[in-house]
């Protein structure tokens, strides 16, 4: 076994050198920024060892570095980077609402016809209302099921990531999670979760979930288990809320269409304001009313930049202009043709890695199975993970740390090829060391 770690612990080590030795200038950055940001950073996803590197310029699927080191974004700045770093109809559409004016302390001339695109485009969204963070569209999705209800019991699911302020790794809910009553089951766990939400079902205001993890590894939810979900909502009920911040990106209408299961509530983010900061709930009209301010009894939503114009006018452009309906289904139609390309590469080079997902989301993991949980996905193994990690950038290919893929519209048929031939030469060079994980598993 010892023998085994050190070999890993070896290559590892070497690849860690390799990219520090590359990289001084964002090492220095690091160290200065580490001065007044706790470890020098204010986002923890983008956070690596030895030392995240600082991107200075991006343009299309490419970014550069402060060493001037050019990568392949493949990380698609975790999905809300569908458009790539500069495309033209969200600059042009961005430019529109700063010659009409930044901060108007009014309704304007956009949010209306972006509630409208947004409306039209998910099957569950009969109104919807603005937010400026996923977080904040699952937070009032959340409140808007405990008032509906008068219940406070919130079920969720392994793995699974409603923001910044709500969430479920494995193990206990983190600390920064807000103070709602919350049960957890597994993910894809029909039964588990009927037990949990008929023992607590007096009092379940809400069943919530990502119809396929994301951050969680991106795992699909199968469809019996949606089914039942819904279902188990309306035996109880419970509001049904599907947080599609990440995959509505995977059909026009977001998963919800592409299975056929319809939530009560939809919480959206991301690319659909243009990868600008946003964020959106919405869902059956009897649901959204109470925030009607017409009404005596109207519940408030307030927030400052809720409907700011920048976002507004690159959310027409995005659903409007560039992400219609036959780009989604064209874009995840790639995706899917690149999953499979990369889960055949690792079958021909005879190593355990599994690239999990559904259309333009997709994510590594060192394992013979596929995960169809949280705890699966978490039992792979993590240090190999890292060095197909840094093995990808020396090559100049940027997937995130944890291994996911979220293609933008940017990365075009040669990047795809040439990413697909890089991932052959890592998974070839590590091969030795991926089989032997396997027989140690």
């Amino acid at each position: 076994m010892h023998g085994r770690n050190l070999t890993l612990d070896h290559a590892l080590a070497e690849a860690r050198e390799t990219y520090a030795r590359r990289r001084p200038k964002s090492r220095a950055r690091h160290e200065e920024a580490a001065e007044v940001m706790p470890g020098g950073n204010t986002r923890t996803v983008l956070f690596h060892g030895p030392f995240p590197f600082t991107v200075m310029q991006g343009e299309g699927c490419r970014v550069t570095d402060a060493d001037g080191l050019a990568y392949v974004n493949m990380a698609g700045e975790y999905t809300a980077g569908l458009f790539g770093a500069s495309h033209p109809a969200i600059r042009a559409a961005v430019i529109r609402a700063l010659d009409g004016g930044l901060n108007l302390t009014a309704h304007n001339a956009f949010e209306a016809r972006f509630a409208r695109l947004v409306c039209d485009r998910f099957p569950s969204i009969d109104q919807v209302r603005f937010t400026n963070s996923g977080t904040e569209a699952n937070l009032l999705a959340l409140a808007c099921a405990t008032i509906a209800t008068g219940r406070r019991t919130i079920l969720g699911f392994e793995g699974g990531y409603h923001g910044s302020l709500f969430g479920f790794p494995r193990g206990a809910p983190p600390a920064v999670n807000v103070p709602h009553r919350a049960v957890v089951a597994p993910y894809n766990d029909l039964d588990a979760a009927r037990a949990v939400a008929r023992e607590n079902a007096s009092d379940l205001a809400a069943i919530i979930l990502e119809p396929m993890l994301g951050g969680g590894g991106c795992i699909p939810a199968e469809q019996s288990f949606l089914e039942g979900l819904r279902a188990l909502a309306d035996e109880t009920g419970a509001v049904l809320i599907f947080d599609e911040v990440m995959t509505s990106r995977l059909a026009p209408g977001g998963l919800q269409e592409a299975t056929g299961v319809t939530p009560d509530l939809t919480t959206l983010g991301k690319y659909v304001g243009g990868g600008m900061s946003f964020g959106a709930f919405g869902g059956r009209a009897d649901l959204m009313a109470m925030f009607d301010p017409r009404r005596a009894d109207a519940v408030p939503h307030a927030g400052t930049f809720n409907n700011n114009t920048l976002t507004m006018s690159a959310g027409i452009a995005a659903l409007g202009e560039i992400y219609t309906p036959a780009e989604a289904v064209a874009h995840n139609a790639r995706g899917d043709a690149l999953r499979a390309a990369l889960n055949a590469i690792a079958a021909r080079c005879d190593v355990p890695v599994q690239v999990t997902g559904r259309g333009s989301m997709m994510a590594f993991h060192v394992t013979p199975q596929a995960p169809r949980n949280a705890a699966e996905a978490a039992a792979t193994n993590q240090p190999l993970k890292e060095l197909l990690f840094l093995d990808l950038l020396e090559r100049g290919f940027y997937v995130a740390r944890r291994g996911m893929v979220a293609l933008s519209l940017a990365v075009g048929e040669a990047e795809r090829a040439a990413f697909t031939e890089a991932v052959g030469e890592v998974l070839a060079l590590r091969a030795p060391l991926l089989r032997e994980a396997r027989s140690a598993a």
